[in-house]
């Protein structure tokens, strides 16, 4: 069964962008089922469901954010795993738990496996890995290296040249440890906060100064 999963999400992922790539992908299944471990998830759901959810992400970059990779990619999932046969029940909440990971497009996770996969995708975004990524992403849509000193972060926009590493920090990096559901992945996303929280504060001073 995971052969054939790994098979699935690497014919998406193969030459997606940077900051969302397998590496990510296998990063955040790690991370679901060390804090399934700790939370007493179903492990079998939370493999599956982590491994699958971002299959869709390509597409929506091409497409400019005009789709939801969380919605479109459950979908995807949904009919690929009733090709295997899998109990329907799981299928159900593997498809539950995809549909439920993304941040920007707030949809409460309630399951516990939900929790978990929303947990272990979002703290991928916030330690020094996630530094390297908000770079990427800003990268990948031509963005600066760093603001100019008069810019009002607040009035820039999103996957504009102004949406640089830093922006995403302020904008939303910034806020994710709050966003937690689980105990575990509220511990290990104080520890990771203060590494990028450093790392941007040293950033802001070495672009501001003529100030």
């Amino acid at each position: 069964m995971r052969e054939k999963v790994v098979e699935y999400m690497t014919s998406f992922l193969w030459n997606s962008g940077s900051s969302h790539d397998l590496d990510h992908t296998l990063r955040v299944c790690d991370l679901a089922i060390k804090i399934g471990k700790a939370e007493w998830a179903d492990l079998e759901i939370l493999e599956i469901a982590a491994l699958l959810h971002d299959i869709w992400r390509p597409k929506e970059f091409e497409t400019k954010w005009e789709i939801c990779h969380a919605e479109y990619g459950a979908n995807l999932a949904k009919n690929f795993l009733q090709d295997l046969w899998l109990d329907q029940g799981k299928i159900d909440k593997i498809v539950y738990c995809i549909s439920t990971h993304r941040l920007k497009k707030w949809k409460m996770p309630e399951t516990l496996e939900a929790k978990v996969l929303f947990d272990a995708d979002k703290l991928d975004c916030i330690w020094a890995v996630g530094i390297g990524r908000a770079f990427m992403c800003a990268a990948e849509i031509w963005s600066k290296l760093h603001n100019d000193k008069w810019i009002d972060i607040e009035k820039t926009e999103e996957f504009s040249k102004d949406d640089t590493a830093y922006r995403e920090y302020v904008m939303t990096l910034s806020k994710v440890k709050d966003k937690m559901f689980t105990k575990t992945g509220k511990k290990l996303a104080e520890k990771r906060h203060k590494i990028m929280e450093i790392f941007f504060d040293e950033l802001l001073q070495e672009t501001r100064y003529n100030e």
